[in-house]
């Protein structure tokens, strides 16, 4: 029997068979998904994932946060960071679930308070150590936000900020409200809000009132 022959008798109940598993999967996290109606972090949930419904275009919404939990790890993550900083209950069946359902590999946001709307694309590799971090971060992989070894402050992350990836940001500074960073920079100044870092040690490319403006940290 030559190999098309095998794929063409072979394939169709293979691809049933993977469909099935597929089925079975999703529906193993039923029991996820379900922490949530135990958590006194519903809200905070609620805007992650209307945040996240946002940035993919999605209009179909219905059962949402079960689609989002089936197909992002990266979203489980922030499930998971949210249900810890929450009531017993959910933190006991978060650290339950978190050994059954793997978050990504190498994204680290303990120790920090993390506002609503956090968009994670990919996530690799990244460590978000930070003070505080306000509403709607949209961060890519690679990047990390800690400390400098020349203090204790960790940076403050704004409303709204976008972090590329690769980007470091370091040491006791500050990335204001709307602030963008770009992919591999390396951020150990304020950057002021609105305006765009980049760069290796990173400079202020542009800002609201003076576009195409470059300053030195």
């Amino acid at each position: 029997m030559t190999a098309a022959a095998v794929r063409r008798w072979f394939d169709p109940a293979a691809a049933a068979l993977l469909s099935q598993a597929e089925r079975w999967r999703a529906f193993a996290l039923f029991p996820l998904a379900s922490i949530y109606r135990v958590t006194d972090q519903q809200e905070i949930i609620d805007a992650d994932v209307t945040r996240w419904a946002d940035v993919l275009w999605v209009t179909d919404r219905t059962r949402m946060l079960g689609r989002l939990l089936y197909a992002f790890p990266e979203f489980r993550a922030i499930y998971y960071h949210r249900l810890l900083h929450g009531n017993p209950t959910g933190v006991l069946l978060a650290r339950m679930a978190a050994k059954v359902w793997k978050s990504i590999p190498g994204l680290d946001l303990s120790g920090t308070s993390i506002g609503p709307g956090l968009f994670i694309s990919h996530g690799q590799a990244t460590i978000l150590s930070a003070e505080r971090i306000g509403a709607n971060l949209w961060v890519h992989q690679g990047v990390t936000v800690g400390w400098d070894y020349q203090g204790d402050r960790r940076p403050i992350i704004g409303d709204d900020v976008f972090i590329g990836a690769g980007a470091k940001i370091l040491g006791a500074i500050t990335i204001g409200d709307g602030a963008r960073v770009g992919a591999n920079a390396v951020v150990v100044c304020d950057v002021p809000p609105g305006a765009t870092a980049v760069g290796i040690p990173a400079r202020i490319s542009s800002r609201p009132a003076s576009p195409g403006v470059i300053d030195a940290c």
